[in-house]
């Protein structure tokens, strides 16, 4: 009614939309949301009011009535992002990644450190949902192309205000669980080489934590905010221990790090 945008996803598999849905919950219980955009679930309804303006288009797309989809805020002027040493430059010379030196970090000027923690809220987000469709793709494919750290990164964008966008989460939480085995060679190592953390990522970290309360946090805010999640369900006993599991490992090595 006010004239914005959305761009609107139908999963193949629900557990897509759910994992999309469950990425942006985390990230508000992270403290990065504004990394993401805003993201609600809707129902597919051929006849309903809201569905009015594009009744032509959804009687194209032969989408599944009372299906459920994702509505995610349109952004504009959106322009690629090329990942910044060391994880292009070491990555792309087939060395191992490392974590930049303090005295590295001394000689860079605020706008280079500001996009570093940018870099490293995006690696520990991937690392706790074990999303593989992003920097761990882009890692795996250096074994057929030597060149892809100098390209684009998937499904990572730059916004207008200079600030990084986390887009098309869905691969996280859920599916990317279940590949941990083929992925984690890539997504462990990848958190290794990040020393540099915002301090309310590190503090919510250390929170979550203390209070075994990742899962609990994620499901009270999901509920909470989003009327749909009932329809989609939440993450599995087992899915809610890893994600746990992997905050405590996260924890550590934010701790390993200050040791440094």
């Amino acid at each position: 009614s006010d004239g914005s945008r959305a761009c609107v996803r139908y999963g193949i598999n629900p557990e897509q939309i759910q994992g999309e849905a469950l990425s942006y919950h985390l990230a508000g219980v992270l403290g990065m949301q504004e990394r993401l955009p805003p993201l609600a679930l809707a129902l597919v309804e051929a006849r309903g009011r809201q569905w009015e303006p594009v009744r032509e288009e959804l009687r194209g797309s032969h989408w599944a009535e009372g299906a459920v989809v994702s509505l995610t805020r349109w952004v504009d002027n959106l322009t690629a992002v090329v990942a910044p040493a060391p994880w292009g430059a070491e990555a792309g010379a087939g060395r191992r990644l490392r974590p930049l030196s303090a005295g590295e970090l001394d000689g860079l000027p605020a706008s280079q450190l500001v996009e570093l923690v940018q870099w490293s809220d995006l690696i520990l987000f991937d690392y706790l949902t074990a999303n593989f469709d992003r920097l761990v793709s882009n890692l795996f494919s250096l074994q057929w192309d030597p060149r892809v750290m100098r390209r684009a990164t998937s499904n990572l964008l730059r916004g207008p205000d200079g600030g990084l966008v986390f887009l098309d989460n869905e691969a996280g939480l859920v599916h990317g669980y279940r590949l941990l085995a083929m992925w984690d060679p890539y997504n462990e190592p990848l958190l290794r080489s990040v020393c540099v953390f915002r301090e309310g990522t590190a503090r919510r970290v250390a929170e979550l934590h203390r209070r075994r309360s990742a899962a609990a946090e994620l499901r009270r805010r999901y509920r909470a905010r989003e009327p749909l999640w009932a329809r989609l369900g939440f993450l599995s006993e087992r899915q809610a221990e890893l994600l746990q599991a992997r905050v405590d490992f996260v924890h550590r090595h934010i701790a390993h790090c200050r040791a440094q």
